[in-house]
């Protein structure tokens, strides 16, 4: 029971942080990036690729984050800004189709065969806890986990920029008045978004292998987790991804392994029916 609990807060983690990525631009926005699995695949090609040039893991992987955070920013700035009187819809198709060039540019460029990612930990170092075992790349996975959600819940609570990004969630027209540049704010929380999701997937990339549509299901697992917690919930974000890691963890142990996507989306309908907002969220209200 304790290896599957290990495993479940592990994985669960990863999903959290995802979610976060879903989360923020819901709050802030209120559009869903469908691209947010995409935008991440990108930057951890662009790890990959840059890790075997002199720049090394670590100069491959501040250069792709950074690079995965900027390529989201500008879709803010070149592709939603100027149609920023659309409907949500209509900005949530355009993220879509971000996803559909991202996809086809990395099929094009990096190739659709598989790729093995080198990383520094390794999976087959385990440490024993208890009865359980957990591996060096789990115990890295999820200690960057928690510091990118530290670190998250530091930007939003305790600093001037996540103050403007709370304003946002509350009312954007009203923030623009008050001379939030909300533009910029935006276009920095896609770009906080994009390196969140880019994270998750270097964490991700050892365990599965990269290739052009490998963060498909780690996006959807995110998204369930988003909408389990509540889409307009930070907190509920985190503990949305970590009730999915372990209850996927417990039915792949005790029950099957080939449903464990299907539970997923089980999860979501029953929780919309019986709590439509999430487990921690509220509903939608804006304060003027």
């Amino acid at each position: 029971m304790l290896q599957h609990l290990l495993n479940g807060i592990a994985t669960g983690a990863l999903y959290a942080v995802i979610a976060l990525g879903i989360v923020l631009l819901y709050r802030t926005s209120r559009v869903l990036n469908f691209a947010h699995g995409d935008l991440a695949m990108v930057g951890v090609f662009l790890v990959w690729s840059l890790g075997q040039t002199s720049l090394g893991f670590p100069g491959g992987l501040a250069v792709g984050l950074l690079a995965a955070s900027a390529l989201g920013a500008l879709f803010y700035f070149g592709v939603l800004a100027p149609v920023r009187e659309a409907t949500l819809l209509g900005q949530i198709v355009l993220t879509l189709g971000l996803s559909q060039v991202l996809s086809g540019a990395a099929l094009v460029y990096w190739g659709a065969d598989t790729k093995a990612f080198a990383f520094p930990l390794s999976s087959m170092v385990t440490y024993r806890v208890g009865g359980a075992v957990i591996s060096q790349l789990t115990l890295g996975s999820l200690a960057v986990a928690v510091a990118l959600m530290a670190g998250l819940y530091f930007l939003v609570q305790r600093t001037r920029v996540g103050l403007g990004m709370r304003a946002l969630s509350q009312d954007l027209d009203a923030a623009r008045v008050l001379g939030i540049p909300t533009r910029r704010l935006l276009a920095l929380t896609w770009g906080v978004a994009a390196l969140l999701g880019a994270a998750a997937g270097v964490l991700l990339a050892p365990l599965t292998f990269l290739h052009p549509y490998f963060m498909l299901t780690p996006f959807l697992k995110g998204f369930t987790a988003a909408v389990l917690g509540g889409l307009d919930s930070v907190p509920g974000a985190i503990a949305g991804g970590l009730v999915l890691g372990v209850i996927e963890s417990f039915f792949a142990g005790y029950v099957s392994l080939s449903f464990v996507s299907t539970l997923s989306f089980g999860l979501i309908l029953l929780v919309l029916l019986v709590r439509p907002e999430g487990l921690l969220g509220h509903a939608f209200q804006r304060r003027v």
